[in-house]
């Protein structure tokens, strides 16, 4: 099995390359505007399945899968994106402080015979971060890629999270677990 990545996120890449199958990187553009009507908890798995069937199946070999995800960072029912600028990120890390937090991922999987979908679910808790944290890390790391205005994986993380309630990878945009157990059961098993 060759797995199809459509995504332009390194942290993606490199986690679903370190699964142990062959991984070809592909770029797709979709509109990622989502009326008022979706909840955020659904956003991610509706993305990540739009991403999917904007690909052109017939471009899949027999033995390829597409792996196209979303992640979105859920505070107070509202949706944080990546932020635009050094305003927009300091304002989503000052939301986050001190408070729990909810990150979702939605994964598509498609081959040329089936579909599958899911989102996993993590909640992390931030310790109070100061102005100071704030400011040395929108300076130091510019996290405008990154959904919420952090990568767990970064500094950030390493000192201003007490502790999460899931998937690690999840936070970082990608749960490979689950993952893996779709691939194996769904696609491997044929």
């Amino acid at each position: 099995m060759r797995l199809v990545l459509a995504s332009k996120s390194p942290r993606r890449r490199q986690l679903l390359s370190e699964l142990g199958f062959p991984v070809e990187v592909v770029s797709l553009d979709v509109d990622e505007h989502l009326g008022p009507s979706v909840s955020p908890r659904q956003a991610a798995e509706i993305l990540a399945c739009r991403k999917a069937e904007a690909f052109p199946v017939e471009q899949l070999e027999p033995d390829d899968v597409l792996v196209t995800a979303d992640t979105v960072v859920i505070a107070d029912d509202i949706i944080l994106g990546k932020p635009a600028d050094h305003d927009e990120a300091a304002t989503m890390l000052h939301r986050l402080s001190g408070r729990a937090h909810h990150v979702c991922t939605g994964v598509c999987l498609r081959s040329r015979q089936q579909q599958c979908s899911f989102t996993e679910e993590t909640t992390v808790h931030f310790l109070p971060l100061t102005d100071q944290m704030i400011e040395y890390y929108i300076d130091r790391y510019r996290p405008y890629d990154k959904a919420g205005a952090y990568g767990i994986q970064e500094w950030i993380g390493m000192v201003g999270i007490s502790h999460i309630e899931g998937c690690f990878y999840n936070v970082m945009g990608l749960p490979v677990a689950h993952l893996y157990r779709e691939l194996t059961n769904k696609f491997l098993s044929k």
